[in-house]
């Protein structure tokens, strides 16, 4: 049977939904883990829908035998008849006279009863959809219920036309492929961000994920195989169980796993501030220190807790007469760009050396103080001599391992807003007594087209954090798996769980398909694991200071790494962006909003050879060519995960790191040329394809997302696309 999405669609309304879901963060399941290029849920949920439901010109007899449905249809083909009419003797008349037909157009066809009653019934499933793309929506059961019962309806439909066209009736036992009494799965096997797995459960299909990405694989296990496992499960940790003495409360979905994933988070959070504080001291504001900046008097003798240090990278002046002195590469000395709430670092030079001071106010020469030292694209100034420092100077100097770091400013929490100090010699001494004991020393593969840091001596991803950092990173990596032997404790503690689980079933992990104790502990220790990835994002040398927002912007601005020569330093013990508290916030905020009523299940698989769409719905967003490089990317994160996750799932973290010669993609740097890359590609995705046509159920259309304008000179007609050109063929 045609389905709707055959033959239309409200696009309006899912372009603006999809569009304003940008802008949602409180909730959205993107919070969970960044992935790159997601689709939006509005879409996801739209397209899934209308792929399940039938076009209303399929069931025309179905409509027409509903008298009331008939008799709306009547009056509105009586209606559309007589325009119709009129504009028929308007068109005549217009030819007759000779005048152009783009003023007065053939009217068509004349209108049926047929058609008008498809089209009423089609607008009144455009309205579900409608209403089903909305936001607010997102977790509206009668909105969702709505929607179910449409999928229903249709699927009960083809079931009996199936039937009926093998002159059969729908007997017991039913076809496996054609029950009516059960949805077909769902399966996208290149799930990455979960968007499509997680909307086609949320419509009640079971859904399957497969990616040969462990990150996406693990990602997915956190949105729609974890939630359903321990949907209702009332939280475990002591704090909860000792307010559910007092006061019953119904745990709906994953809201129990959600104050789990709180609590736990919050335990990791003060366990290390006791065995890591030190590192994060706050700043006492002296007499001496308001002498020079009034706007401090009202701190004087109070100690201030530190958001963010602010660092910027040096390098050796190249002029002979400087060598000794190790120059800022600064491309911005301001640190708040707001009318009335400027604050800058003023480089003072003296002694043959120089120093940072902050000072709060609009800068004297506002244009030198907004370009630092830098000059045209990756040139810098000396600040000494005012001899330019070249591009090619800098990369050598990186290359060899002198690229240096100074501490330029700190901001401080206010009590109502930033503070902006100088920096002392103490903190910075105190930031570089950190000596990490592990590092993440994996090189870091792929191009320097998205990965810029490469090209100043960053080749393994330990170099792109400060000793500090990594020292942070690695004791809350840590904290991982020793809060997980906590939840265990607690599990076989609570009462309430022990009601639902024998404890035979205690000792079978999450990777055994477990659901007792040991199970749930890794569940949790996913989304710690996951606080931790948010932690590294802020928390390394590449994340930019926002003097706008005044705010720390995590690292993946855009899909790559680009060099970053003044940098952000975000305290993890404090409680704005780049914090733990930031991190578990947004590692369970979006649990309570899952209530899913089908399973799920992620597995690692290539798309090229899975087996997993067997009679499955498909819909799926494939990689675009050479867009995205997702495996080099997802090494950032997989570093950390598999520190801590590597115990729990051995089998999706047993490679040193992710994946990259399977993978889907035409990057030249990992072939022998851009013409064996597209080769590569191309087989590929013809093998993944053919995979989906040969596997996925024979009654619903596949969908196949390619959501990206990529345009190249083809020297014929002006441009062309070679990844949508290369995917069609």
């Amino acid at each position: 049977m045609k389905k709707l999405i055959e033959v239309a669609l409200p696009l309006e309304a899912i372009n603006t939904a999809s569009a304003r879901e940008k802008s949602i963060r409180h909730g959205h399941p993107s919070t969970l883990h960044l992935w790159w290029a997601r689709r939006p849920l509005a879409a996801a949920r739209a397209v899934i829908f209308s792929q399940m439901v039938d076009d209303p010109s399929e069931y025309v007899d179905e409509l027409l035998a509903d008298a009331a449905t008939r008799a709306k249809a009547e009056r509105a083909h009586k209606s559309q008849l007589k325009a119709w009419e009129t504009r028929k003797a308007t068109f005549e008349k217009a030819q007759a006279a000779g005048m152009p037909a783009s003023s007065n157009p053939d009217p068509g066809p004349q209108p049926t009863l047929e058609g008008v009653i498809a089209q009423i019934e089609r607008e009144r499933l455009f309205t579900i959809i409608e209403e089903l793309v909305l936001w607010e929506n997102t977790t509206n059961e009668k909105v969702l219920q709505a929607a179910r019962d449409e999928i229903w309806r249709s699927w009960r439909r083809t079931c009996a036309q199936y039937y009926a066209s093998k002159g059969e009736a729908m007997s017991s036992p039913p076809s496996p492929l054609y029950d009516p009494e059960k949805l077909p799965a769902f399966h996208d096997p290149f799930a990455g961000g979960g968007a499509l797995p997680l909307e086609a459960q949320r419509l009640g299909l079971e859904s399957y994920a497969s990616d040969l990405n462990p990150v996406a694989v693990l990602i997915n296990k956190a949105m729609i195989e974890i939630p359903p496992k321990f949907a209702g499960q009332a939280p475990v940790n002591p704090k909860s169980r000792q307010e559910m003495r007092l006061m019953k409360r119904e745990w709906k979905g994953a809201q129990g796993l959600a104050e789990d994933v709180r609590y736990y988070g919050q335990w990791m959070r003060d366990e290390a501030e006791k065995r890591i504080g030190h590192l994060y001291p706050k700043v006492e504001i002296t007499a001496e220190m308001a002498q020079e900046r009034p706007d401090l008097k009202k701190y004087v003798g109070q100690k201030l807790t530190v958001i963010a240090w602010i660092w910027v990278r040096t390098v050796k002046s190249p002029n002979p007469a400087f060598s000794n002195v190790d120059v800022p590469l600064a491309s911005t000395f301001m640190l708040a760009t707001k009318p009335g709430k400027q604050a800058y670092v003023e480089p003072v030079i003296e002694n043959n050396s120089y120093r940072f001071t902050v000072n709060v106010g609009k800068p004297k020469d506002i244009n030198m103080t907004e370009n630092g030292t830098k000059l045209a694209r990756a040139n810098f100034v000396c600040l000494m001599s005012g001899v330019p420092i070249s591009g090619d100077y800098i990369k050598a100097e990186g290359k060899s391992g002198r690229i240096g770091t100074r501490l330029m400013a700190i901001v401080a929490e206010g009590e109502r807003g930033r503070v902006y100090l100088s920096p002392t010699d103490t903190i910075e001494k105190i930031a570089h007594s950190a000596t990490p004991e592990w590092k993440p020393d994996l090189v870091i593969s792929g191009s320097t087209q998205y990965l810029g840091n490469k090209l100043y001596g960053m080749e393994q991803f330990s170099q792109i954090y400060t000793d500090r950092q990594l020292v942070a990173l690695t004791t809350f990596s840590d904290l991982v798996l020793e809060a997980r032997k906590l939840v265990i404790q607690d599990v076989l503690k609570s009462k309430e769980w022990d009601k639902l689980i024998s404890h035979e079933e205690d000792d079978l992990s999450l990777a055994s398909n477990g659901v007792g104790a040991t199970a749930y502990a890794d569940a949790i220790s996913i989304y710690l694991s996951f606080a931790i990835d948010r932690m590294a994002m802020t928390g390394n040398s590449l994340v930019r200071w926002n003097s706008v927002g005044e705010k720390a912007q995590h690292c993946f601005g855009r899909q790559a790494l680009p060099m970053l020569w003044d940098f952000a330093e975000p305290n993890f013990f404090a409680g704005a962006t780049g914090s733990m508290d930031a991190a578990i916030f947004y590692s369970s905020d979006p649990l309570n909003w899952m209530h899913p009523i089908a399973p799920g299940f992620s597995k690692q698989d290539d798309a090229a050879s899975q087996l997993i769409t067997n009679m499955k719905l498909v819909s799926t967003d494939p990689p675009y060519y050479d867009n995205v490089p997702y495996a080099d990317l997802s090494d950032f994160f997989y570093v950390w995960l598999r520190r801590s996750m590597k115990l729990i799932f051995p089998d999706i973290f047993s490679t040193l790191a992710v994946p990259k010669s399977e993978e889907l993609v035409a990057f030249a740097h990992r072939h022998e040329s851009k013409v064996s890359a597209e080769t590569f590609f191309l087989h590929g995705m013809t093998q993944a394809m053919n995979r989906l046509a040969e596997q996925s159920h024979p009654a619903f259309p596949v969908t196949i997302y390619y959501a990206f304008k990529q345009t190249e000179n083809d020297g014929i007609d002006g441009t062309a696309s070679t990844g949508w050109e290369t995917f069609l063929a």
